[in-house]
């Protein structure tokens, strides 16, 4: 029996092919796993009643919102769960398609069944992490977001001073909110009074968020020191050994991406969004740049790495390699290369964490 859901934020609707039954049913139901069950139940019952036995039920749904919940707590219950990636679903081109919850639904069916038929091509599957490896992910991720909000903070206190004729205060600094009353504006007065009570608001909310940065920090060097000498905690250890790689990298590299089971290096590489898009019809061939379909966090943090490799590994052969292309007056664009480098980076430490082999000229700091 196969079963999609079309989940939305007020209500589920349920679409299935039931083996003996003619019928295609389709359910609204309001989001609830148990409802669902009982739901899927009734369907298999019917088609006992119908003289086909049920030994196999198949459901997806596409990645969203709801996340990988509803997958675990399915397959824990003897359901076949799997969750479809959104973007991998070709749809109608035409420039007002329609788009309901019951035409969504039956897409999502028809590419299902076709790939439980085996055809390539009609939609890929997301992998379903269990919940250690996902809630792994979360210091990394919150970091990042707390390092966002700590730059938006500072950028607005600049942007507020710079208002009143006021250039170079640094308003990050520990000691900023006590000379804040030093501070003269182009007029030569002091800072109006709201103007100083939001300064002094922003840079309470700043040291927040820092104190929340170096908790996140020390939270998980002192996990990494209690962690056993296998797995992604393994992995983290040899990468930060890398001179240019810190803890905060390797951590991101490892549970992001190096940790997943991925099947080779051009894998690895489209699923960083680091390969190309090429644009082919008959004469016409160009290149349109990034596919940028992978993780935008591991793209990200792969480029500023880059940049960092060439600056702590200048001997080695991917920091030569780069030089070699980007010199002279025939050159290419050193923004260009740096994206073919951070994608052969990415797969040189793919190759150091799966199999040891150290990428040539790549100088560790010793093992502790």
């Amino acid at each position: 029996m196969v079963v999609v859901v079309e989940m939305s934020k007020i209500s589920w609707l349920v679409s299935g092919v039931v083996p003996g039954v003619e019928r295609q049913p389709l359910k609204k139901l309001e989001p609830d796993a148990t409802v669902l069950l009982r739901l899927i139940e009734r369907w298999r019952s019917e088609a006992v009643r119908a003289g086909r036995p049920i030994r196999r039920i198949a459901l997806a749904y596409e990645a969203g919102r709801d996340g990988f919940w509803l997958a675990r707590w399915l397959i824990a219950r003897g359901i076949e769960a799997h969750v479809i990636h959104s973007a991998s679903v070709a749809v109608s081109r035409e420039r007002k398609r329609a788009k309901t919850d019951r035409l969504d639904a039956a897409m999502l069916r028809r590419v299902f069944l076709g790939w439980l038929r085996g055809e390539r091509g009609h939609c890929g599957m997301v992998a379903i992490p269990t919940m250690e490896e996902e809630d792994a992910r979360r210091p990394s991720r919150e970091r990042e977001s707390l390092v966002n909000e700590r730059s938006r903070i500072i950028n607005r206190m600049k942007s507020a001073l710079a208002r009143l004729g006021i250039r170079g205060f640094k308003p990050h600094l520990r000691r900023a909110p006590e000379r804040l009353a030093c501070l003269r504006t182009a007029e030569g007065t002091g800072l109006p009074a709201n103007i100083i009570e939001e300064l002094r608001r922003d840079m309470a909310r700043l040291a927040l968020v820092r104190e929340q940065i170096s908790s996140i920090e020390k939270t998980r060097a002192a996990r990494l020191e209690r962690a056993p000498e296998t797995g992604p905690h393994a992995m983290v250890r040899l990468l930060s050994r890398v001179i240019g790689i810190g803890i905060e990298t390797a951590d991101m590299l490892v549970r992001e991406i190096l940790s997943r089971k991925l099947r080779d290096r051009r894998a690895v590489a489209r699923y960083a969004g680091l390969t190309g898009s090429p644009d082919e019809s008959g004469l016409k061939s160009r290149e349109k740049g990034l596919a940028k379909a992978g993780n935008a966090r591991v793209r990200r943090g792969l480029i500023q790495l880059a940049w960092r490799f060439l600056m702590f590994q200048k001997d080695s052969a991917l920091a030569r390699w780069y030089r070699t292309r980007t010199e002279g007056p025939s050159g290419a664009r050193k923004t260009t290369m740096i994206v073919a480098l951070a994608r052969k980076l990415l797969i040189a430490l793919w190759r150091l964490v799966t199999t040891g082999e150290v990428p040539d000229g790549v100088e560790l700091r010793p093992a502790a």
